[in-house]
């Protein structure tokens, strides 16, 4: 007898059970930081952004942003000297004031209350690990997860995958929460309900936006209820 394995467990995806967050234009308004943090440190070493850079970096891990720059903008460093000059200047940016959204630590804690909750992000393990102490999150996630301990950065959905079996479910059994374009098409190509938070400065594309589920302005529209109306 020949059972359809794939039938069979889609059926038994009828709800939310956990939600995954991204970081950087979820929880902190930091990628207009990241952006002047490059540039400035590109521009010192006498190179500019490429015309796409910006866009293409949003979603990168540590490893493919600081190639990038090295290799295509012409940065004179090698890939990993660049991501330690720069990932040094982003610490110091978060010691001196964490750019907080407003309601993203409520928002946080909401959901923390009522489901099991994961973090998805592009940004290093050293920042990503200094956010959440210094937000006084670190208890709210019980999966953290950076690009740079899967094999690919967004727009593939490695992290969100890896987020979901560390959390011992089905990625359509989660929701996901992200701002940008390449977050966005990670989280739909794992299969995880999408959630998208817009960034005003930085809007994702049409057809990002198209793969949400639910399309909020604001952390405080993303309630439980809410949530659980995903599936």
């Amino acid at each position: 007898m020949v059972l359809n394995v794939g039938r069979r467990r889609e059926a038994f995806v009828t709800s939310i059970e956990a939600v995954v967050f991204d970081l950087d234009g979820v929880i902190i308004d930091t990628e207009e930081v990241w952006e002047d943090v490059r540039r400035g440190y590109v521009a010192e070493h006498g190179r500019q952004f490429l015309p796409d850079s910006q866009t293409r970096m949003m979603g990168m891990s540590t490893g493919e942003w600081s190639r990038h720059l090295s290799d295509d903008v012409g940065v004179p460093r090698s890939a990993e000297q660049v991501a330690a000059d720069v990932l040094g200047r982003m610490a110091a940016r978060y010691r001196d004031a964490l750019p907080l959204i407003p309601g993203s630590v409520d928002t946080v804690r909401r959901l923390a209350a009522h489901f099991p909750l994961a973090l998805a992000s592009s940004s290093a393990r050293i920042l990503i690990d200094q956010v959440l102490d210094t937000a006084g999150l670190t208890d709210a996630f019980r999966v953290t997860l950076s690009t740079e301990e899967v094999a690919r950065g967004k727009p593939a959905p490695d992290v969100y995958l890896a987020a979901a079996e560390r959390l011992g479910l089905d990625p359509r059994a989660c929701a996901a929460v992200e701002d940008s374009s390449n977050g966005l098409r990670a989280a739909g190509a794992a299969g995880l309900a999408v959630v998208a938070v817009p960034h005003g400065v930085y809007p994702p594309a049409a057809d990002a936006l198209a793969l949400a589920a639910l399309v909020v302005h604001d952390l405080g529209e993303l309630t439980v209820d809410a949530v659980r109306k995903l599936r």
